[in-house]
């Protein structure tokens, strides 16, 4: 290493290079996650034209390439020559960063690109990207590419010719078709079921807009359009579920250049489901627009609760809690100079829409309220939140009953938790395992220094469909949260967590599902920061081991066990491991533990309101909409694909 440090060891990178040399920070992350958020970027330029009134279409094909194209009928990226980069407005948007239209409100009201990066990141991280503009009458091509230079360098996004004319047009918009570069992502490749989510998701958000999407490979084709715009999205996020009340409750107002829609409805269910957006991009950590909203609706509820003698003076206030059990909303807001933290817009940080938000929270619910056929929902609304209240003092005795019986120096974690010995959290996992056999191997297998163990007896409670205090009574899921030591529901707290990876480590079997069904359900209903944060993991043991003489592969599947005994060839031997418990504590070190050959799935939430819908319907009360769905997602013809590999 060079001891001096001068002005010429200063690496200036020049255009994008340093979003080549560091995409994390612009994307997060290099797997399947920052591939999919080129494409949004993308996608909400497009949207940014539709939302401030210019067009009504948008369309996304997955070519044949693995590239894809992105075309909308708004009104075009600019053509003319920058005043002070000498260049087209096509060319200023696709190769330098922090540049765009939106950074002042003349062009865009309201904007989800606010950076002005989107554009020349998706190109940086292309292999190649092609631009059409429609506009003036005229059809406009440009061109860029990344590809190594003479010394072996990427030189990313170059252009390969000025932007030019190549005909006439009668239409105004932009097509942008781009080729992911596999020398960023790797083997990633775009999922047609996530991009048809997202933007099933923007239609909902805005009213009346057309969204399509295409597969050229497979042939899938879809089209989203929704007239009632969130309240068609409520009623989506509650099929299935039990609606106190028929027709959701519609919120709009606009101050101090905030745009609200909201749409509200209540279920028999016992959490709550607030999904909040700014300018169409979901804020999945919520931020001031979602503190506004709730304590909004709190205070309305509470003042027209004294009003109408739902209170009486002796009585103490609801709290936020109460009114939001079994609260299904969605939270649209549009607005300028929006507050991000961080590029990847999860949390919205202004600190005055919340003050925003809350007063026009509280004028549409007086507005709403003051008609008389309304009257009946207010009444629905109160007693549900008299409800939670008992329910949460009961569940708050539960929870002191559990702190006090669940502590780990307690015996409730006795002869339960093997514990690790590092006392670092950030280095130390846990196996939540299914049964004492397969958690007696589990012991012998790991590696204490960072793994502990946690045998459960049986299956916890479904949490989808019992009250919080019902389901702190379960002792399998006490003995969870004793273990995790977060607590959960509000007083969750990750900052307690003691282990960085929370392995759920079952069966592969029917009941081993279940049991990962029931405690995903739990974490995501109780400890969704779990999730969220990256801390969830389900652990694959092998289904198979097939071996002859010293050659022997584990395998993971039937599919890949075809392929096994193709590789092995005649003379193989099969051992079908039922359970865990049939593993020596070797075999499942070797195989499932060790971090060198193990495969962890992590659980992640890409679509909350959609993650919602699939968790009411695997878990929830409504039976033949599960058998829908299971009859229309899930493969029965393994078998046959087995056999044709096996030939």
């Amino acid at each position: 290493m060079n001891s001096k440090y001068e002005s010429k060891d200063i690496l200036v990178l020049e255009g994008l290079e340093a979003v080549r040399l560091r995409p994390g920070m612009y994307i997060g992350t290099t797997g399947v996650k920052g591939l999919h958020h080129i494409l949004w970027e993308i996608v909400d330029n497009a949207i940014d034209e539709v939302t401030n009134g210019f067009g009504n279409k948008i369309e996304i094909t997955l070519e044949r390439d693995g590239s894809v194209t992105v075309e909308d009928n708004g009104r075009g990226i600019p053509v003319d020559i920058h005043p002070t980069q000498k260049k087209s407005g096509v060319e200023v948007v696709f190769t330098q960063l922090h540049a765009g239209g939106k950074f002042n409100n003349n062009n865009y009201g309201y904007s989800g690109g606010l950076h002005g990066v989107g554009a020349s990141v998706t190109n940086a991280l292309s292999e190649w990207l092609k631009v059409t503009v429609n506009k003036n009458g005229k059809k406009y091509f440009m061109e860029f590419e990344s590809k190594p230079d003479a010394k072996g360098k990427i030189k990313c996004g170059i252009p390969l010719a000025p932007l030019k004319e190549i005909g006439n047009s009668s239409t105004t918009g932009t097509k942008i078709q781009f080729m992911p570069d596999s020398r960023v992502f790797g083997d990633a490749r775009l999922d047609y079921k996530i991009i048809s989510k997202r933007i099933k998701e923007l239609a909902f958000l805005n009213k009346g807009v057309i969204l399509n999407i295409e597969n050229k490979k497979t042939g899938e084709k879809e089209e989203f359009c929704f007239d009632g715009g969130l309240r068609d999205f409520i009623l989506y996020i509650n099929e299935g579920k039990n609606k106190l009340f028929a027709k959701p409750l519609e919120l709009s107002g606009e101050m101090e250049n905030v745009k609200l829609e909201a749409s509200i409805q209540y279920t028999d269910t016992y959490v709550d489901n607030i999904f909040s957006y700014v300018n169409n991009i979901p804020t999945t950590e919520g931020g001031t627009h979602d503190v506004g909203f709730k304590s909004g609706i709190t205070k309305f509820m509470n003042d027209y609760a004294r009003k109408h003698n739902y209170l009486k003076e002796k009585d103490s206030n609801l709290i936020g809690d109460d009114f939001r059990e079994g609260i299904s909303a969605i939270l649209s807001i549009k607005m300028n100079n929006v507050q991000f933290e961080g590029q990847t817009k999860t949390k919205l940080g202004n600190p005055e829409v919340k003050g925003i938000v809350e007063k026009i929270v509280i004028s549409e619910l007086g507005r709403i309220f003051s008609a008389n056929n309304n009257n009946k929902i207010a009444e629905i609304i109160l007693n549900k939140a008299k409800g939670a209240a008992k329910v949460r003092e009961a569940a708050k005795k539960a929870k002191e009953l559990t702190r006090a019986k669940n502590s780990v120096e307690n015996y409730n974690l006795v002869g339960k938790l093997s514990n690790c010995t590092s006392k670092k959290p950030e280095l130390c996992e846990i196996f939540i395992v299914e049964g004492d056999s397969a958690g007696g191997s589990a012991k012998q297998g790991r590696d204490r220094r960072f793994q502990a163990i946690l045998p459960l007896k049986g299956k916890p409670l479904n949490a989808e469909k019992k009250r919080l205090d019902q389901v702190l009574a379960n002792e399998e899921i006490r003995t969870i949260i004793s273990a995790l030591d977060t607590s959960i529901g509000n007083d969750f707290d990750i900052n307690n967590l003691r282990y960085n990876k929370i392995i759920i480590l079952s069966d592969a079997d029917q009941d081993g599902a279940h049991i990962r069904a029931i405690l995903l359900t739990f974490f995501f209903r109780y400890m969704r920061p779990l999730i969220t944060e990256g801390h969830v993991y389900i652990g694959l043991p092998p289904l198979y081991k097939v071996f002859k003489n010293n050659k022997e592969m584990y395998v993971y599947d039937d599919i890949e066990l075809a392929h096994a005994i193709k590789q092995i060839g005649k003379g193989y031997q099969i051992q079908r491991y039922k359970g865990l418990g049939e593993m020596n504590p070797e075999q499942l070190w070797e195989t499932t533990m060790n971090p060198e050959n193990r495969t962890l799935i992590k659980v992640s939430i890409e679509d909350a309101a959609e993650a919602e819908k699939m968790v009411v319907t695997l878990m929830g009360d409504d039976i033949t909409a599960r058998k829908e769905y299971i009859s229309q997602y899930c493969n029965f013809n393994k078998e046959d694909k087995f056999d044709e590999i096996k030939k």
